[in-house]
């Protein structure tokens, strides 16, 4: 077990570190500073919506998985399939890998680092004046991942056992779950520019937070259980969708992709502390007072960060 869990945090961690570098190079590779804004994502989601309408539905694919591979295999199996089959996505870096120049703004910034006779210094995102946007975005994304983790690892237990509610365990509210959380991530895009990245982070986490009360204080019915299903997804992840734009903007172009990969891992790995606590917590207090407490305080992480953090809408990318 604990080999498989060393091996499940290379490949997380692996995956983690190239969707840093795919944001850096993206942001600059079409030659436009601000291509990191959410207006991108907005469009990727357009894209996405067209291609859907051809016939393509890409993304009820992990719908489709899971219930083909339920369908299929025994459970104890099925998990395993659904994970080979997400790798084979990976298999197209090696095809941008060949294919993709580095960005403009990554070549000039290049350049006139060798030009000035400088390094690039991974250490410089812990060295004022980078030290506090470095400190307060690692505790936006931990404050994310910690109430990520511990609902989606909690909650449908949580519902199972204390309410006796059975349809979280269906394809159906997989599928509400799923549909929710592609919306929130186009709503999310689109508000990060037109409210900001701050306001939109705050109200995606405060309406999370309100959800989750409403999932553990309120007698809820399997049917009624089905519907808020998609706010859930809708909040729970759409709140990530401005995470690249804004980490991005928030560091110089020499150490972005430093700075957004260490913030965007150091959430990560600490936020997966969450649902431990949670199980410690549940040995005295009711599950759901737990879930409550932790997906609180970690909403609460996020609104404090994100009121801290400068505001980025509108930042051009400086080399």
């Amino acid at each position: 077990m604990v080999a498989e869990q060393i091996v499940n945090g290379l490949v997380l961690g692996s995956m983690y570190a190239l969707i840093a570098l795919g944001y850096t190079l993206v942001f600059g590779v079409l030659d436009k500073l601000n291509f990191a804004h959410g207006d991108i994502f907005m469009f990727g989601g357009f894209v996405a919506v067209s291609v859907l309408a051809l016939g393509a539905p890409l993304w009820a694919g992990a719908v489709a998985a899971f219930w083909a591979a339920s369908a299929l295999f025994p459970p104890e199996l099925a998990w395993r399939v659904v994970f080979w089959i997400g790798v084979l996505p990976a298999l197209l870096i090696f095809y941008l890998r060949r294919n993709l120049r580095e960005p403009e703004v990554y070549r000039a910034n290049r350049a006139r680092l060798r030009q000035a006779g400088n390094k690039q210094n991974f250490l410089e995102i812990f060295t004022p004046p980078l030290l506090g946007t470095t400190v307060r975005a690692s505790l936006l994304v931990t404050g994310m991942m910690c109430a990520s983790h511990t609902v989606i690892t909690w909650l449908p237990t949580y519902l199972q056992t204390e309410r006796q509610l059975s349809v979280v365990n269906t394809s159906g509210y997989l599928f509400v779950l799923i549909f929710g959380s592609f919306v929130g991530f186009l709503t999310s895009a689109w508000l990060s520019d037109r409210l900001g990245r701050r306001q939109c982070f705050m109200l995606f986490a405060v309406s999370a937070l309100v959800l989750v009360v409403t999932y553990t204080r309120i007698p809820v019915t399997d049917s009624l259980m089905l519907l808020l299903g998609f706010p859930l997804g809708f909040f729970l992840n759409g709140i990530f969708a401005a995470t690249g734009a804004c980490l991005s903007e928030l560091f110089p172009g020499r150490v972005r992709g430093s700075g957004q990969g260490f913030c965007f891992n150091f959430g990560r790995a600490f936020g997966s502390i969450g649902p431990a606590l949670v199980g410690y917590m549940s040995a005295t207090v009711p599950l759901g007072t737990a879930i409550g407490y932790l997906a609180g305080g970690a909403y609460l992480l996020v609104i404090v960060s994100a009121v801290t953090l400068p505001e980025t809408r509108g930042r051009e990318l400086p080399a």
